[in-house]
């Protein structure tokens, strides 16, 4: 299983960006997928999922400011972010786990905010 994460960059505090990733497996159901992401010296948090029933969770720092989709038949999962802030800097990996609770993640694309 391989999840490729896209959409990383630089962007001014307060613009918006959009990351996808593709699940590029063979035989694999994710029943969600999403994104964590882990900034310098801290630990790996929650930014969104997206479940094959339609529910969606958000970390509570970026509650409201993004939007998790989901293309269930291709595996792909897109995360728009708007209103940026600097404290969003962090490396976003691309997640998915199956019905037996099996977990991967993705090598991470980086999104720098400057203020």
């Amino acid at each position: 299983v391989q999840l490729q994460a896209s959409g990383g960059g630089l962007v001014q505090a307060g613009g918006s960006l959009r990351l996808s990733c593709t699940e590029s497996g063979v035989i694999f159901s994710p029943n969600v997928m999403g994104w964590y992401r882990q900034a310098p010296g801290k630990e790996r948090e929650l930014v969104a999922t997206a479940a094959t029933n339609g529910t969606t969770m958000y970390g509570d720092s970026v509650k409201g400011r993004s939007t998790i989709s989901r293309e269930k038949n291709k595996n792909m999962v897109y995360l728009q972010m708007d209103s940026l802030k600097p404290e969003d800097t962090a490396v976003y990996y691309c997640y998915a786990r199956n019905a037996l609770d099996a977990v991967w993640f993705g090598q991470g694309t980086l999104v720098t905010v400057s203020s």
